[in-house]
């Protein structure tokens, strides 16, 4: 017999009650449930429903990193064919250096006299340091082909992109209250042994200082930069984003056709299909939730 026939041959045993920590109730088993048991099933109460037009103006911080590491590896390549002098790397350092001050300052809301000059203490010592240790990049990979140390720098750049955090920064922003990930500390890391990895095949120890410098202030300051921007102004933050895509295609352009093709392809496929992509697979997102869920604390249980 089913369970509702049970019940009307026994009318004496007490009504089932739904208790969650009660055990077993006499004349019911421990996996019995009434009829009332669906009911509160849920679906789809957690879906997000997400917008095609936010969605792509998400992806163009994506592109735009995407821009700045192209753009790095433009200037590694033209320091190594000798299409760039010392001079002009050591004044496109000093210019990056001077431009990016100009944005903190102009964009930053909580930045004051003393954490500026905490930056300009820190990043002297920064230059110094670089500048004492560049003779020991200089003749750091000697003993190692070429070929070894390009495939090892172009696989820490597709670590480096695959681990940063394309929606923060790598270095604490003024006012922000948390610090950057793991995951993107170990970006920055992958970013900086690629930097010294290419500046050790560099001729002069001047030179290895320079792109060693631009390296890192592209790669550790660029987020800080890009993210004073959107959170100042997001229109301000597209338009420099489209500019940056232009110059980066005009720069690999005169590098290579076929990589131009492949970075204008990549920006397309980022920007444009993968969100189209999201939206559509959203469409077969199925989520089932009732009362056979764990329950959910509502407060945070750190305060």
């Amino acid at each position: 017999m089913d369970k509702t026939c049970e019940e009307i041959l026994s009318p004496s045993r007490p009504k089932w009650r739904k208790v969650a920590y009660g055990g077993m109730q006499p004349g019911y088993d421990d996996n019995y449930t009434d009829e009332s048991f669906l009911d509160g099933m849920v679906m789809n109460a957690n879906v997000v429903k997400r917008d095609l037009v936010k969605v792509m103006k998400d992806s163009i911080s994506i592109s735009q990193y995407l821009c700045i590491v192209s753009l790095v590896v433009c200037v590694w390549t033209f320091t190594l064919e000798s299409n760039i002098s010392e001079a002009s790397l050591l004044i496109l350092d000093v210019g990056l250096l001077g431009s990016g001050f100009l944005v903190l300052l102009l964009t930053a809301e909580k930045l004051s006299v003393s954490l500026l000059c905490n930056y300009l203490l820190n990043i002297s010592f920064f230059i110094s340091g670089l500048f004492i240790l560049a003779p020991i990049y200089h003749t750091l990979t000697r003993s190692i082909s070429s070929d070894s140390i390009w495939a090892l720098t172009a696989s820490l750049l597709v670590l480096h992109l695959f681990l940063h955090d394309y929606a923060g920064s790598t270095i604490r922003p003024p006012g922000a209250l948390t610090n950057p990930t793991l995951t993107s500390n170990i970006s920055l890391n992958a970013s900086i042994v690629a930097s010294v990895l290419i500046a050790s095949r560099l001729p002069s120890r001047l030179q290895v200082f320079a792109i060693v410098l631009f390296s890192l202030q592209v790669f550790l300051f660029a987020p800080l930069i890009t993210y004073c921007i959107k959170k100042y102004s997001f229109v301000l933050h597209l338009l420099f984003s489209f500019g940056l895509m232009v110059v980066t295609l005009g720069f690999v352009f005169t590098l290579h056709r076929l990589l131009f093709v492949l970075l204008s392809s990549l920006l397309v496929f980022v920007t444009v299909i993968c969100p189209y992509w999201l939206i559509k697979i959203q469409e077969y997102k199925f989520e089932i939730n009732g009362p056979w869920d764990e329950a959910k604390l509502c407060f945070d249980i750190t305060e």
